[in-house]
């Protein structure tokens, strides 16, 4: 299972950006949630953003009203599209997918991570 992660960059405070997150391999024949994490120097990784397989959201609260999760059609990659970026969104951000496959039953999977700079 391979899941390649991209979009991060450095922004400036007020800025956008879009990451994307694509799964592949054999053994994600379902594919469950997808999240992304994020850690900041110093600090423990959070949980950021979910999708449920029924296209269930969720957020910390820090980032409700700025970025959005979504899935695209196929359900095998993963958005995270971030507005109104502030600094204390600086952090390298992670996906995460749990998959299901006969072989293996349930398991998360984590991609490479993606840094994200703001600029005051």
């Amino acid at each position: 299972v391979q899941l390649q992660a991209s979009g991060g960059g450095l922004v400036q405070a007020g800025g956008s950006l879009r990451l994307s997150c694509a799964a592949s391999g054999n053994n994600l024949r379902i594919i469950n949630r997808m999240r992304w994490f994020r850690q900041a120097p110093g600090k423990e990784r959070e949980l950021v953003a979910g999708i449920s397989s029924g296209e269930r959201t969720n957020y910390v609260e820090s980032v409700k009203g700025r970025f959005v999760i979504s899935r695209d059609k196929s359900g095998y990659t993963v958005y995270l599209q971030m507005n109104s970026l502030k600094p204390e969104d600086t952090a390298v951000y992670f996906c995460n997918v749990n998959g299901w496959a006969p072989s293996t039953g349930s398991v998360d999977y984590w991609g490479q991570g993606t840094l994200v700079t703001v600029s005051s």
